[in-house]
């Protein structure tokens, strides 16, 4: 890792130095939090959190061959270098933005209120075809993960892909200081993170603090459709590319557009995007509309980072699916569709259009949707008048909020409708209910433990 000596780590951290005058120029191999991932060579940043203390696991990692560790207190049997902090945290953001510093290759920011996760990966799909790319892993976005996931980019990489996720003000000014990013995406303003930021346009404001560390050379990548969005204008002399699909912009004049769109079901769509280089005629494998703005701002990026379009194009054509997004499972003759990672109004939509394309029986299996504000039964309460006015022929869901979800399907009418206080009643009567065939969504926000339905579905035979 370039000029990450322990000597120039300790000033970047404003940390002492302890340890022999040889080793403060030992170079660190990697960086991690994990004892579990502690490789020769590597730093360790031990954090404290609610039930783990990392400076526990101290001794273990020295023995696993570290190179050094952080620490908040004074280590008196340590044989190996430690450098003194005030806050591991604190220490772990300052050697990121300082090793940022020394990186040359473009890093592509990626926020919005939903499809964060799985533009990251249209993007990284996309990228690809032409540059050796790391990207955020899992749920790495926060004030731990992003500094976490700069940490990785290594001499091979040739461009970073990272998702910058925020519940509050402020976060996100920290975040683009560490990241830096050359190239800013933002998929949309929804309602999620209301409890903080109170209003879409509080979001807005939380949002744009990605542009606090742009550069005049630097991309901005803007959903056109997104009525917020729209009002960007220049930021630091930097005109955004806006996309949008045909008849649905907020603008007069977008950038990218995509039109003809042919929805061919679970197996995707397809559609012709449109660019001032050309248009592309691209088969998107993943279904859900919303992958056609996925693939639009793929296209925006991959344009602002110099791919031909025929490079664009492949990058669209060879997306994969992760678990927990969209992701759709054969289990005993059903179709399962495992969105169950986390949700809100906007993402629950977006699960229920796909689930309409289901043939069969089509069962959506849902749950509480969590920080949503002084609205939030309201707010579930439509989620469940839209899968009846959608044609699901069943609604299963569970919780204390999703009782008002029940209530809007019921009302609406045309759906049959179970409701449980909690997953674990609901399970069984929902494993005995499911039939080959059907067609089934499984999606709540994280804390419901939804991926547990999807591993009771793999196993009930």
């Amino acid at each position: 890792m370039k000029n990450m000596t322990l000597e120039n780590i300790a000033k970047a951290c404003g940390g002492t130095y302890i340890g022999s005058e040889e080793e403060r120029k030992t170079e660190i191999k990697g960086a991690v939090t994990d004892s579990r991932q502690v490789e020769e060579g590597y730093l360790f940043i031990p954090i404290k959190g609610a039930r783990v203390d990392g400076h526990d696991f101290i001794p273990k990692v020295m023995e696993q061959g570290a190179a050094a560790t952080l620490s908040e207190k004074e280590l008196t049997d340590c044989k190996k270098p430690y450098i003194l902090v005030k806050s591991s945290e604190q220490a772990l953001k300052d050697i990121a933005e300082f090793y940022r510093e020394q990186l040359t290759i473009p890093i592509v920011g990626i926020t919005g209120s939903v499809g964060k996760t799985s533009t990251k990966e249209m993007i990284a799909s996309v990228l690809s075809q032409k540059f050796k790319v790391l990207k955020t892993a899992g749920n790495f976005n926060n004030e731990i993960g992003l500094p976490l996931t700069l940490l990785r980019i290594r001499e091979e990489h040739e461009v970073a892909v990272v998702e910058m996720g925020i519940s509050d003000f402020g976060e996100m000014h920290r975040l683009a200081k560490m990241a830096k990013p050359d190239v800013c995406v933002m998929t949309n303003i929804g309602i999620c993170h209301l409890e903080n930021l109170k209003t879409r346009d509080g979001i807005l404001k939380a949002k744009s603090e990605i542009f606090d560390f742009l550069k005049p050379d630097g991309h901005i990548v803007l959903n056109g459709c997104d009525d917020k969005l729209a009002t960007i204008e220049q930021v630091k002399g930097v005109s955004p590319v806006f996309y949008a699909i045909d008849g649905e912009a907020q603008k007069d004049k977008v950038d990218i557009v995509a039109s003809q769109i042919e929805n061919l079901g679970l197996k995707g769509m397809n559609t012709k995007i449109h660019t001032s280089q050309g248009d592309i005629a691209v088969h998107i494998p993943i279904p859900g509309r919303h992958n056609i703005y996925n693939a639009m701002a793929a296209t925006g990026v991959g344009m602002a980072l110099g791919l031909t379009l025929a490079e664009i194009k492949d990058g669209i054509e060879s997306v994969e699916t992760i678990g927990g997004r969209t992701n759709l499972l054969d289990i005993n003759g059903m179709v399962v569709i495992d969105d169950c990672y986390n949700a809100n109004p906007v993402s629950m939509r977006a699960s229920i259009d796909v689930l309409k394309n289901g043939l069969a029986r089509k069962i959506a299996v849902l749950g509480d949707m969590g920080e949503l504000g002084k609205n939030e039964k309201q707010l579930h309460y439509e989620v469940g008048q839209y899968v009846a006015e959608n044609e699901i022929d069943v609604l299963f869901c569970a919780g204390t909020l999703s009782e008002e979800m029940a209530k809007g399907a019921q009302e609406k009418g045309g759906c049959k409708v179970f409701y449980f206080k909690n997953r674990e009643e609901m399970l069984p009567e929902l494993l005995a209910y499911l039939a080959p065939e059907d067609t089934v969504l499984v999606k709540a926000s994280h804390f419901m433990e939804y991926p547990k339905i999807v591993e009771a579905i793999k196993n009930c035979n």
